[in-house]
């Protein structure tokens, strides 16, 4: 007898998203329990960055609150310089999200390697994600971790906010208290603990300026109490040579961005007003807004696409020392109610997500039920918010997204200035018990 051919399984590609409709590619990041690989959609033949959280390790760590929270908001949200979630889904082990693929890098490798930015270079990038920013608060969101690692280019040098592990939604009859963040980076009203709101965020983009122009932080210490003390006291410095690497309107602006009284700080008037103030401010008199969001403007920095972006020995890590590498598997029938409450917690509100069949919607109370509005599948001539990502083949039938930094994309390994908590305070997500609002990762 001849032998029987195995005929792979059909992929239903009319039914929900799941792992068996993308082409694993090459892992390039690795968080405190999840990873990021490159991947590309089978039938679309797009590129995307794949983020997946192992479930036994978030229950672990009690992070199941925060990855449900990413989650929702992430679906709320779409603009041209946020990193997008365009589909979200899980299986029996992980939790999946798929983001766009920045193939440029992220602002603090860019700065390792380069020491400093020139002031042009810097100011376009602040426009850009000043634009995000904005977008953000008007949906009442707080990012709270706004950091050069933080920030990944596309492959033609556009800006994008990524990581929205520790963002909450906020009101400003309800002030938010819990010291969250990046220390490094944190607003002084954060570390006083007498209540914020979105002001924050303002502030760590200008300590985000400074240093990308300068290569160094405003404010400096040798432990976190010497840090907290220097964000709350010390006088903003500038290098001596200062004015060779910045304009006077530069200055300014840094100036503007580090006030330490929320109600003055460059972007921080109410109902949209400040950014609106920043648009006009000298520094930005070079920044053409009405097509800033088009991309249509050349980035002033281009990465090079030949370089790699990201650590290689995450792919080759995979390889040789993970017992149960990423695969796709069909799910297993079990009995919900035999879960434990976290478990059951994922199952039921990790829910799944596609951006060319669903409408975005909030789910928080205040917001209105729809919130969004074009997708890279819109015909309507708006400029879609998903950033071109190539797909074509190399000579040696791999494709090459060679320049991506995987664990910028969130549920980074924390640093010795990183203090990620749950505030207490944030404006609730349906079903989200207080208590089990724990340590973000």
């Amino acid at each position: 007898m001849g032998a029987v051919c195995c005929r792979p399984t059909p992929i239903d590609f009319d039914g929900d998203v799941n792992l068996f409709h993308f082409v694993l590619l090459r892992c390039v990041g690795k968080g405190a329990f999840g990873k990021v690989r490159v991947v590309q959609h089978k039938q679309t033949r797009e590129l995307y960055a794949l983020k997946y959280i192992n479930k036994t390790k978030s229950v672990k760590m009690k992070a199941v609150a925060n990855i449900i929270q990413e989650r929702r908001l992430l679906e709320e949200i779409d603009h041209p310089f946020i990193v997008n979630l365009r589909y979200a889904f899980q299986d029996d082990e992980n939790c999946f999200f798929v983001l766009d693929l920045m193939l440029g890098g992220d602002l603090r490798f860019h700065l390792e390697r380069l020491g400093s930015l020139p002031e042009e270079v810097v100011r376009y990038y602040v426009a850009e994600i000043s634009s995000a920013l904005a977008f953000l608060h008007e949906k009442k969101i707080i990012h709270r971790d706004l950091k050069p690692d933080n920030i990944l280019l596309d492959e033609r040098g556009h800006a994008h906010l990524t990581d929205f592990n520790i963002a909450v939604h906020y009101s400003e009859r309800r002030l938010l208290h819990g010291v969250a963040g990046s220390m490094a980076y944190m607003a002084p009203e954060i570390l006083a603990k007498k209540g914020y709101t979105y002001t924050v965020d303002w502030w760590s983009l200008g300590v985000c300026a400074y240093e990308l122009i300068f290569g160094r932080r405003p404010f400096r210490g040798k432990t976190n109490s010497d840090l907290t003390h220097s964000i709350a006291k010390d006088q903003l410095r500038f290098p001596e040579d200062a004015e060779s690497k910045c304009s006077r309107a530069g200055l300014q602006a840094l100036k503007g961005f580090l006030d330490r009284d929320p109600a003055r700080r460059l972007g921080c008037k109410p109902d949209g007003e400040g950014f609106a103030e920043l648009k006009t401010h000298p520094w930005f008199e070079s920044v053409d807004w009405d097509t800033l969001g088009d991309k249509t403007q050349p980035a002033p920095f281009v990465p090079d696409s030949k370089k790699a972006n990201f650590d290689a020995s995450h792919e080759l890590e995979e390889l040789l020392l993970e017992d149960n590498p990423l695969k796709a598997r069909q799910r297993k029938v079990q009995d919900i109610n035999n879960l434990s409450a976290e478990m059951r917690q994922m199952e039921e509100q990790f829910t799944t997500y596609d951006f060319k069949r669903m409408q975005r919607r909030s789910y928080y109370p205040q917001n209105q039920q729809i919130v969004s509005t074009v997708t890279a599948t819109s015909s309507s001539g708006v400029v879609s918010s998903r950033p071109v990502t190539p797909t074509t083949m190399a000579g040696d039938g791999d494709i090459r997204p060679d320049s991506v930094n995987g664990s910028a994309y969130g549920h980074k390994p924390m640093h010795e200035t990183d203090v990620m908590t749950m505030d207490s305070n944030a404006m609730p997500m349906h079903d989200i018990t207080a208590s089990e609002k724990g340590l973000a990762c």
